[in-house]
């Protein structure tokens, strides 16, 4: 069970390949070789298939050599000889070559796998514009008769309708198609697609000119998102003829939009890229999104076509075999600087447009806002300041009270004093000890009695007493009350219910997760768009330990409380979120792609300007703080995200509305995300 843990393969991914040998021009028996090296280097890499380029064994630019005999024949011996390799080769290997069919020529995918050619698929649309003459050679996969050939003393498949599923890798059904294929208006991949096919391979030779590299990737990009799914993109590479074109031998693999990997271009080596694909997430996505089932009814005529060849491969599945594809530690804040502060650009502009559509719908100029000098309330602050000038309004109508209670600490209540005073909102500071002191008195708490007594009533009198005095000075000043809780505190549970920072007439940060809002308010910062004269008090407010401030510490004026002691690290905690609330997927693969981002502090890519330690955690941490995740998420905090005020959704990545991304009964049991748990070791590979 270790073992299998540390294996991608068990958790939904499956490795994928694409090769670009060098090649020989009519020399069958040369590409051969150089494809079982390259196939083999592949295989002993983990991958399950390998994809090589259109007409890789005989060389795309034969021209009217493919109506040669000798060279129909050569091939022919080439892929027996890649057939005889693969009894060796623990992969499928996916290989282009010219082939004889009912007296007509066809540009052809074989697919080779454990010594049998699991099929055969000709390509379908023949350029013949500019420097391409496929037609002069070629027939095109619509001119076929034959659904099955005899191939090498095999009876195999044949068509452009075939999909391949790898049976004992769930969800791993591929599709071929060659070149041109992609590049129409309807490629057959999306047909493929919408009858079940996960991952999208295109043997390609496509020749280099000025800018068609950039074309290459939007095209495959677009495809791959539209269809939900891989995909693998090959080019021809180095040996291919020049006498009037040149080959830069780019490869690619995408995945539902998002680059995976890329080959090095005019590279004079023989190379492979390596992409570990997660089926389970391309799946996922089509469920999710209803509208693709309806596409497969609206196009069901097209899906029956399809014929499906199944069969497995061998998967190395018994030993450790972590990823290699890049797992982002902070799947909501991009690593790149200029994604990153796009990315807070957008997310700003998003909770101030929504704010302010508010406001003048319901003509009120007026906001009340708790500021209590810790991070969320100073971007919900920001958020409001900017609201004011985009409605032309003074920010003097910001009504920003801190209140300060038992255990607020000096540092914060200075820093809310600057804040305000930076902003130019109406600053005020109303003490609710006395209210508070009140009602414990009411209550008979033994705090009122002199008790060092601080539990959840003690706590969450303050907490109660602040959002009572907000919602009273909204009415008694024409305004609404902004809230200022974040999308980490309402997954984990941690507001108070009602009349406390749970509720109020807008919230402007309710699905703007703990680690995103740390760098918008660093975004502000740096970027000015509010004009503030001292932007350092943003600073020096990243830089304050996260608390709630409702229990004393040891020390006077001090709090006694770290959030993330009670609830885990925001950024271990704020990857669960991501992986659970997009996704969908179980404790173990959350475990295991939280410990392929974490488990090294030195690997992988930070957050340009990330505030705070560059940390890493053990997998027995990561399982403890994902106990902690699923428990409050599924069992303690739905009744509280049952009813919570309106907000914008700013991102993919989810929202926890009820109105929105998530519905769930507020009295379910966490009870199968806890079992799931126990699958994850509890030590390190």
């Amino acid at each position: 069970m270790q073992s299998e843990f540390f294996n991608l393969y068990s958790h939904g991914f499956a490795r994928v390949a694409v090769a670009v040998p060098q090649c020989k021009v009519a020399d069958p028996g040369y590409n051969a070789a150089r494809t079982i090296e390259l196939a083999e280097q592949a295989a002993a890499e983990g991958a399950v298939l390998v994809s090589f380029p259109e007409l890789g064994l005989s060389a795309y630019s034969c021209e009217d050599l493919f109506q040669q005999r000798a060279l129909l024949d050569a091939s022919l011996q080439a892929l027996q000889s890649v057939l005889d390799a693969s009894l060796r080769v623990p992969a499928v290997l996916v290989v282009g070559l010219p082939l004889k069919v009912d007296h007509q020529l066809y540009n052809c995918a074989v697919v080779v796998a454990a010594g049998r050619i699991q099929g055969v698929v000709p390509k379908s649309y023949l350029p013949n514009y500019s420097e391409f003459y496929e037609a002069r050679q070629f027939s095109s996969a619509d001119c076929a008769i034959a659904r099955r050939v005899h191939l090498l003393g095999q009876d195999v498949a044949f068509g452009s309708q075939l999909l391949f599923d790898i049976r004992n890798i769930p969800d791993f059904r591929f599709h071929i198609e060659i070149c041109e294929d992609v590049w129409v208006p309807i490629p057959p991949s999306s047909f493929a697609a919408l009858a079940g096919a996960t991952v999208l391979v295109n043997l390609s030779a496509s020749n280099i000119v000025v800018g068609k590299s950039g074309y290459r990737h939007q095209l495959v990009s677009q495809q791959s998102a539209r269809c939900m799914a891989a995909y693998l993109y090959s080019s021809a590479g180095n040996g291919e003829s020049t006498t009037d074109l040149a080959w830069d031998g780019q490869a690619l693999i995408y995945e539902n939009g998002e680059l995976q990997a890329e080959s090095e271009r005019f590279s004079e080596q023989a190379h492979v890229i390596y992409a570990d694909i997660d089926l389970e997430r391309l799946s996922r996505e089509r469920f999710h999104q209803t509208t693709f089932g309806q596409s497969v009814r609206r196009h069901a005529d097209e899906v029956r076509k399809f014929e499906v060849v199944g069969f497995e491969v061998d998967v190395p599945q018994q030993k450790s075999l972590p990823l290699k594809r890049q797992v982002a530690r902070f799947p909501y804040v991009p690593a790149n600087n200029a994604q990153r502060d796009e990315r807070c650009r957008e997310v700003y502009s998003i909770q101030v447009q929504a704010l302010v559509q508010r406001l003048s719908s319901s003509n009120i100029s007026k906001v009340v806002i708790g500021v209590s000098g810790g991070l969320d309330s100073t971007h919900a602050l920001l958020v409001c300041a900017k609201a004011m000038d985009k409605l032309g309004l003074p920010r003097t109508n910001i009504l920003a009270y801190t209140m300060p209670g038992f255990a607020t600490s000096s540092r914060t209540l200075v820093q809310a004093h600057k804040l305000m005073e930076q902003v130019g909102c109406t600053a005020q500071e109303i003490d609710i000890r006395p209210s508070c002191e009140q009602m414990l008195k009411d209550l008979d708490h033994p705090y009122s009695r002199g008790e060092a007594v601080y539990d959840i009533t003690f706590e969450n009198v303050q907490a109660g007493e602040r959002t009572n005095h907000l919602f009273r000075l909204a009415n008694h000043n024409g305004a609404i009350v902004i809230g200022t809780g974040d999308l980490s505190e309402l997954a984990l549970g941690w507001c108070t219910y009602g009349v406390g920072d749970h509720m109020s007439h807008y919230n402007v940060n309710a699905s703007v997760p703990k680690t995103l809002i740390t760098h918008l308010v660093r975004w502000v910062a740096e970027s000015a768009s509010l004009a503030l004269k001292h932007p350092e008090v943003l600073m020096h407010i990243l830089e304050t330990e996260i608390s709630p401030e409702l229990v004393p510490g040891a020390s006077a004026g001090e709090p006694g409380q770290r959030t993330q002691d009670f609830i885990g690290p925001y950024e271990l905690q704020d990857f669960n979120l991501y992986y659970i609330l997009r996704y969908g997927f179980t404790p173990a693969k959350v475990a295991f792609l939280a410990h392929t981002a974490w488990k090294d502090r030195e690997a992988g890519y930070w957050p340009d300007g990330l505030h705070g330690a560059h940390n890493e955690y053990t997998l027995a941490q990561i399982k403890k703080n994902l106990g902690i995740f699923l428990f409050r998420f599924f069992k303690t905090s739905q009744f509280k995200r049952s009813c919570v005020p309106n907000a914008p959704k700013v991102g993919s990545g989810g929202s926890l509305s009820p109105r929105g991304d998530w519905r769930a009964p507020s009295d379910s049991e966490a009870t199968v995300w806890m079992d799931g748990l126990e699958l994850i070791p509890d030590g390190n590979s």
